[in-house]
Parts: C-alpha cells; sequence; structure tokens
C-alpha cells in the first residue's frame, strides 16, 4: 500500500472490525483519531509506516486489542502515555523505533503482556522500573539497543519469561543480580555485548535454561564457576569471547550439552579435562583458539561427538590418541593446523 496517503475519518465507523493491517504504508504521515472508535480491535499493525510523525493518544481506547505492532518509524520520538490503558494486551513490537529514548511508566499497566519486542530501539538508554509489574511476560527482546547501559533490578520479578534477547546491547556493562531469579528462562542472548565484563554468580540459579549465547562479548576474561549448576543446556556459545582464558573445571557439569562453540577465543590456553563428560557433544568448535597448545586425552570419552573443527589451531602440535574412541566421528577440521 506504498501509494495510500491517508485514511478517511468514516474508518472509525466500522466498530465491528477486528483485525486491521496497515503495515508498509510508508506514505503515510498520520492515522486519523477516530481509530480509536475501534474497539472492537484485536489486532492492529501498523509496521514501516515508517514517516508517520504522531500516534493519536486514542489509541489508548482500543482496550481489546491483544496484538499491536508498532516497528519500523523513523521520526517518532515517542509513545503515547494511553497506551498503558490497553490491559488485554498480550503482543507488543515496538522493534526499530529509531528515534524512542524511553517508554512510559504506564507501561507497567500491561500486565496481560506475554511477549515485548523492543529491538533495534538505538536511542533507548534506560527501561522503566515499571517494566517489573509484567509478570506474565514470557518473551523479552531488546537485541540491538545499543545505547542501553543497564537493566533495573526491578526485571527480576519476571519470573515467567522464558526467553531473553540482550544480543548487540553494546552499551551494556553489568547484568542485575536479580536476573538469577529468572528460573523459567530456558533460552538467553548476550552475544554482541561487547562491553560486559561480568556474569553474576547469580546465573547459576538459571536451571531451566537449554541455550546460552554469549559470543562476541570481548571483554568477558572468565565465567563464573556457578554456570555449572546449568545442567540442562544444550547448547553453549562462547565464540569471539576474545579476553576468555581460562574454562571453569564446572563445565563438566554440562551434560546435556550437544553443542560447545568457542571459536574464535583466542587467548584460551587450555581445555579443563572435567570436558570428558560432556558425553553428549556432537558438535566442538575450537576454529582459531590460537594459543592451544594440546587437548586433554579425555576428549576421547565424548563418543557422542561427530564433529570436530581445529580449523586455524596453530599452536597445535599433537593430537591424542584416545581420539580414535570417537567412533562417531562424520567431520574433522584440521585446516590451517
Amino acid at each position: 500500500m506504498e501509494k495510500l496517503t491517508s485514511l478517511p475519518n468514516e474508518l472509525g465507523n466500522l466498530t465491528s472490525l477486528t483485525s486491521l493491517n496497515l503495515n508498509g504504508c510508508s506514505n503515510f504521515t498520520s492515522v486519523p483519531n477516530k481509530l480509536g472508535n475501534l474497539t472492537s480491535l484485536t489486532f492492529l499493525s501498523l509496521s514501516k509506516c515508517s514517516n508517520l510523525t504522531l500516534l493519536p493518544n486514542e489509541l489508548g481506547t482500543l482496550i481489546s486489542l491483544t496484538s499491536l505492532s508498532l516497528s519500523g518509524f523513523l521520526n517518532l520520538t515517542s509513545l503515547p502515555n494511553e497506551l498503558g490503558n490497553l490491559t488485554s494486551l498480550t503482543s507488543l513490537s515496538i522493534s526499530e523505533y529509531w528515534e524512542l529514548t524511553s517508554l512510559p511508566n504506564e507501561f507497567g499497566n500491561l500486565t496481560s503482556l506475554t511477549s515485548l519486542n523492543l529491538s533495534w530501539c538505538s536511542r533507548l538508554t534506560s527501561l522503566s522500573n515499571n517494566l517489573g509489574n509484567l509478570t506474565s511476560l514470557a518473551s523479552l527482546s531488546l537485541s540491538r539497543c545499543s545505547n542501553l547501559t543497564s537493566l533495573p533490578n526491578e526485571l527480576g520479578n519476571l519470573t515467567s519469561l522464558t526467553s531473553l534477547n540482550l544480543s548487540g546491547c553494546l552499551s551494556l556493562i553489568t547484568l542485575p543480580n536479580e536476573l538469577g531469579n529468572f528460573t523459567s528462562l530456558t533460552s538467553l542472548n548476550l552475544s554482541g555485548c561487547w562491553k560486559l565484563i561480568s556474569l553474576p554468580n547469580e546465573l547459576g540459579n538459571l536451571t531451566s535454561l537449554t541455550s546460552l549465547n554469549l559470543s562476541g562479548c570481548l571483554s568477558l576474561t572468565s565465567l563464573p564457576n556457578e554456570l555449572g549448576n546449568l545442567t540442562s543446556l544444550t547448547s553453549l556459545n562462547l565464540s569471539g569471547c576474545l579476553s576468555l582464558i581460562t574454562l571453569p573445571n564446572e563445565l563438566g557439569n554440562f551434560t546435556s550439552l550437544t553443542s560447545l562453540n568457542l571459536s574464535g577465543c583466542w587467548k584460551l590456553i587450555s581445555l579443563p579435562n572435567e570436558l570428558d563428560n560432556l558425553t553428549s557433544l556432537s558438535s566442538l568448535n575450537l576454529v582459531e583458539c590460537w594459543k592451544l597448545t594440546s587437548l586433554p586425552n579425555e576428549l576421547g570419552n565424548l563418543t557422542s561427538l561427530t564433529s570436530l573443527n581445529l580449523s586455524g589451531c596453530w599452536k597445535l602440535t599433537s593430537l591424542p590418541n584416545e581420539l580414535d574412541n570417537l567412533t562417531s566421528f562424520t567431520s574433522l577440521n584440521l585446516s590451517g593446523c
């Protein structure tokens, strides 16, 4: 609908309308206030209406709305406080809202919300403490919120969270200890958090976690021993953790792990012998672990291993004989060794 430039006020007469999709109406600069009359509406998408300059406060009267998408705005700098009236909302997407610098405190009223997407809100510098009221939230994405420097402790109230995406939060330095309250969390993505210097020990409380992505966390020098409590983990990605020197022995507790990616961990000097406990591991990636000079003999116990990538491990002088035990092997890459 790229040629449509406006909507008639008469649209407000369609009071039985339950779904309105205006996705990609990029020539719109405004939507009529009469939109607020559509009180039966359960779905509304204004995504990629990229030239909108104002959202009407009347959006707050759409009290039947369960799904609202407001992604891809180039010029809007704020959201109407009245959105806090949409207490039936379960899904809210505000991604790629390029000029947004803050969220209204009234967002804390959206207690039915299960999914909140704030990805690519690159000027967002902080989150309201009131977000801690969203106790039904299962999925929260703050991916590419590159100016976000911290998270409010109140996020620890979101104990229903199963997925948290903080990838590309380039300015995030620390995580609140309250993150340890997310005992229902199954997926945590911290990839590309360049300035993150440490992980809270409380991360060890996330015993439901199956996927942990720390790739590109350039400033991380170590991992807390408490990570060894995450015995449900099936995937651990530490690729590009350029400052990581050692791995905790407790890594051997990850008996459910099927994929371990340590590629580009340039400063990693050794692997713990306890890796031999990872009997479910099928893929081990050690590409460009430049300081590795040897592999523990215990790797021969990883009988589920099908893929081992040692490409670019140019200081490696020998392989343990015990690798003969890996009868499930289908792929071995030694290029550049």
